[in-house]
């Protein structure tokens, strides 16, 4: 076969191997979008009242940063009068008023458990009553008229539980309870009903009743200087 025989047979080849492949590519079918515009509407609409949320919330928190601001400089004075009633409040500093419950410590009925007397709680006792009480959302409490704070210890000293420096001497005494909601404290009412924290004081010849809950629970300000320990103040960085 002549040379020029095999290059004419060469180019017929790659010749039908590209129309091969043409007409395949042409024959491939296009992916498209198969919604209907009804969908597509759709789509569209929600993905504009998505943009309109976030702008609208992005035009409010702006709003909020220029009031911010303009209060600041308009009156510096007012909101630093504002920040220091807010920390007062979160010190125990303030007298507080809210739904809540209150708990009734007292001697149990002597003819229970003859020949015995309460001494005092036990100081483990009023603590594991206490943490359960802050479980269950207390926002606020007091024992015995004695607002417990951050810092407020209760301990045993010589045989005597201290509420701070308070006594726990007389009974009975009150543990009143300052929630967040009327409904929080009807859910800490139904809690402390089968709460293992409350049969502990019958160990003390002690027992715990339990009020309804109320919408307007007192609870007094706390009045015990609040000492500050092992805190100095940061010297200023490059000083």
């Amino acid at each position: 076969m002549s040379r020029a025989k095999i290059n004419f047979t060469m180019i017929t080849i790659i010749i039908g191997f590209m129309i091969a492949i043409q007409f395949k590519t042409v024959q491939q079918p296009v992916a498209r979008d198969t919604r209907d515009t009804w969908e597509l509407r759709d789509s569209i609409r929600t993905e504009m009242n998505l943009q309109k949320r976030l702008l609208a919330e992005i035009r409010l928190q702006d709003e909020r940063l220029n009031k911010y601001s303009s209060e600041m400089e308009g009156s510096k004075e007012s909101v630093l009068r504002q920040t220091l009633l807010e920390l007062r409040k979160e010190a125990g500093l303030t007298e507080e008023t809210g739904p809540g419950i209150k708990l009734t410590v007292r001697p149990i009925n002597q003819a229970l458990i003859p020949g015995d007397s309460p001494q005092t709680v036990s100081p483990i006792t009023l603590k594991r009553l206490i943490n359960e009480l802050n479980m269950y959302g207390a926002k606020h409490i007091s024992i015995d008229g004695e607002r417990l704070v951050n810092t407020t210890v209760i301990r045993d000293i010589n045989g005597e539980t201290k509420v701070g420096t308070h006594s726990l001497r007389s009974y009975p005494f009150s543990i009143n309870v300052i929630t967040e909601t009327y409904e929080l404290a009807e859910k800490m009412f139904n809690r402390m009903h089968v709460s293992p924290s409350i049969d502990d004081f019958f160990l003390d010849n002690l027992e715990v009743v339990i009020s309804n809950p109320n919408k307007k629970i007192v609870i007094p300000a706390h009045v015990e200087p609040i000492t500050i320990r092992n805190m100095e103040p940061v010297d200023e960085e490059g000083e």
